[in-house]
C-alpha cells in the first residue's frame, strides 16, 4: 500500500484572497506598521506634491514609500536595492506596497527628499507611545553610542600633513604651469596661435583640484581651532572672575591663574584631522572595539517604563561631557516635563552640566569618576575628577544604598536599545552625510525603536 500524502500540485491556479492582508496574520508588524502611518499626519511630505504641475508621471503614493521605508528600518533593512526586491519577494513589503514596485532609484531619492520630514515624524509616534503608557519618565538614563559615518577613515588628512601636501602641490603646479606655458610656446611656433595638446592640462586641472581641497579642508580647521580658543576664551574669562571675587574675600585662589588664549593666532594641532568624504564627521574612538574609525556620536535618552527614546541627537563631539543639559532639554521639549531622576556616565559629569538651573528639579545620578566594568558608580573610580563639592556630593548620594539601586538599573534601562539598534537590526553606518542629514536618520532609527516597543506592548 503507497503512502498518502497531503495533497500538492505546484502548477494548479490559486484564487489569492482579495484583500491582501489576508496574506499576513493579523499581529503581524507589517499590518501594524501600515495601520500606524495611516494615522501619521504627513503633511509635510504630501504638501510638496500638492504644489506641483501635475505634469509627468503620477509618483507613487507618500504613505506607501513611508510605510516601505518605516518597516524597512524595522527589519533593519533601510538599503533601497533591497527594498526593491522585497516588494517582488517578501509577503509583508507586498502587502505595505499593494503590489506596486518602486524601484530603488526612485527609494533613495524619496527618502532624500523628505529626510527632515521623516525624521519629524519621532515626536508623533512619541505621542503614540505616550498615549499608551508607555513613558512615564520616572527614571530616564542618557548615554551615547559611536555611529560610523558613511565616509572612510582614509579619506581623512591632518593638518601637518595638509601643510605639507599644501606645498608639494603648489611646487607641482607651478612646475606644470611652466611646462605648459613652454608648450604652448611651442605648438604656436608649429601650428599657430589656439594650438596647444590636451594631456597636459588635464594633469594640471587635477592637482589645482586636489590642492583646491586641501585648501578648503585647511582653513575649515584654522576656522575651528579659533572657534574652540573664542570659547576657551570665554571659559577663562569667567574663571578670572570668579578668581577675582574670591581674592575680594581676602581668600588665596589655589592654583595659577588660567592663561588667556590668542584667538586670532590659534592654529589647528598637526594631528587635527578632516575628512574629504564628509569633513562634518570625526575620528572617534569605539568603547566595543576599541578601535577608531570615522564616526559620529549618538545620543539617546530612554525612559525605564517601556525602553521609549524620548530624546535623540547626534553630535561631533568625541566624549559626552557637553550633552547632559542639551539632551535632557530635549525631553522636556519633546514630553512636555522633566524626569524626576536620570542617570548617565562618567563622561556626562561636569560641574557647568550638573549644576545648570534647568536641571534643578531632577535628581541626577552621575558618577564624577569613570568606573571599572561591573561597578554601580558608589566604589573607586579608575580616573577621579578633582575633589570638588559637587563631586564629593556625588560618590556620597551614589554610595548609599538607594543611589546604588538606582545607578545600577542606568545599563539596564539604556544599553540594551543600543544593542537592539546594532546587533538586532543591524544599524552600524549611517546612509548619508554631514551633521544634519546624519542627526534625521537616527530620529528615523529612534522613531522605529520606538514603534517596535508600541508593537510589542499591543501584542502582550
Amino acid at each position: 500500500m503507497s503512502k498518502t500524502y497531503r495533497e500538492y500540485e505546484p502548477d494548479q491556479m490559486l484564487l489569492l484572497p482579495p484583500n491582501m492582508r489576508e496574506w499576513l496574520p493579523e499581529n503581524h508588524l507589517a499590518l501594524f506598521i501600515g495601520d500606524v502611518v495611516d494615522e501619521l499626519d504627513l503633511s509635510s511630505i504630501l504638501e510638496v506634491y500638492e504644489e506641483g504641475d501635475g505634469r509627468g508621471y503620477p509618483p507613487f503614493h507618500p504613505r506607501l514609500m513611508v510605510k516601505l521605508l518605516v518597516y524597512a528600518y524595522c527589519k533593519g533593512k533601510p538599503s533601497s536595492r533591497k527594498i526593491e526586491q522585497a516588494t517582488h519577494e517578501e509577503v509583508p513589503y507586498r502587502v505595505l506596497a499593494a503590489g506596486q514596485h518602486p524601484d530603488h532609484d526612485t527609494i533613495a531619492a524619496f527618502r532624500k527628499r523628505h529626510l527632515s520630514a521623516l525624521a519629524g515624524l519621532f515626536m508623533q509616534v512619541l505621542r503614540l507611545c505616550q498615549e499608551a503608557g508607555l513613558v512615564k519618565l520616572g527614571h530616564v538614563a542618557l548615554d551615547g553610542t559611536k555611529i560610523k559615518a558613511n565616509a572612510s577613515k582614509h579619506k581623512a588628512m591632518s593638518y601637518g600633513r595638509m601643510c605639507e601636501k599644501e606645498q608639494e602641490l603648489e611646487r607641482e603646479v607651478a612646475a606644470l604651469l611652466k611646462e605648459a606655458e613652454a608648450a604652448d610656446a611651442a605648438e604656436d611656433a608649429k601650428y599657430g596661435k589656439g594650438k596647444r595638446g590636451d594631456e597636459l592640462p588635464a594633469e594640471l586641472a587635477r592637482r589645482e583640484s586636489r590642492l583646491k581641497k586641501i585648501r578648503e579642508a585647511k582653513a575649515a580647521l584654522e576656522a575651528q581651532a579659533r572657534e574652540q580658543a573664542a570659547a576657551k576664551a570665554e571659559e577663562v574669562t569667567r574663571r578670572l572672575a570668579e578668581r577675582k571675587q574670591e581674592e575680594e574675600t581676602g581668600r588665596k585662589p589655589p592654583g595659577k591663574p588660567p592663561a588667556m588664549p590668542d584667538v586670532e593666532q590659534a592654529k589647528p594641532e598637526a594631528k587635527a584631522q578632516r575628512n574629504f568624504t564628509d569633513p562634518e564627521s570625526r575620528i572617534m574612538k569605539d568603547g566595543a572595539s576599541h578601535g577608531f574609525e570615522q564616526s559620529y556620536n549618538a545620543q539617546a535618552v530612554v525612559d525605564d517604563a517601556a525602553q521609549i527614546i524620548v530624546a535623540a541627537d547626534v553630535t561631533q563631539q568625541a566624549n559626552d561631557k557637553r550633552q547632559l543639559v542639551p539632551m535632557f532639554g530635549q525631553v522636556k521639549e519633546n514630553v512636555g516635563r522633566m524626569p524626576t531622576r536620570g542617570s548617565a556616565d562618567a563622561g556626562y559629569f561636569g560641574e557647568e552640566q550638573l549644576t545648570d538651573e534647568s536641571l534643578q528639579g531632577v535628581r541626577l545620578y552621575v558618577p564624577p569618576d569613570r568606573q571599572a566594568h561591573g561597578q554601580d558608580g558608589s566604589g573607586k573610580g579608575v580616573a577621579k575628577t578633582p575633589q570638588t563639592a559637587l563631586a564629593k556630593r556625588m560618590r556620597t548620594k551614589l554610595s548609599s544604598v538607594a543611589g546604588r539601586a538606582i545607578y545600577k538599573m542606568r545599563k539596564a534601562i539604556v544599553e540594551p536599545v543600543f544593542g537592539q539598534i546594532k546587533e538586532r537590526r543591524g544599524f552600524r553606518r549611517f546612509s548619508f552625510r554631514g551633521l544634519a542629514n546624519v542627526s534625521a536618520e537616527w530620529k528615523l532609527i529612534a522613531l522605529t525603536h520606538n514603534l517596535l516597543k508600541l508593537f510589542q506592548a499591543e501584542m502582550a
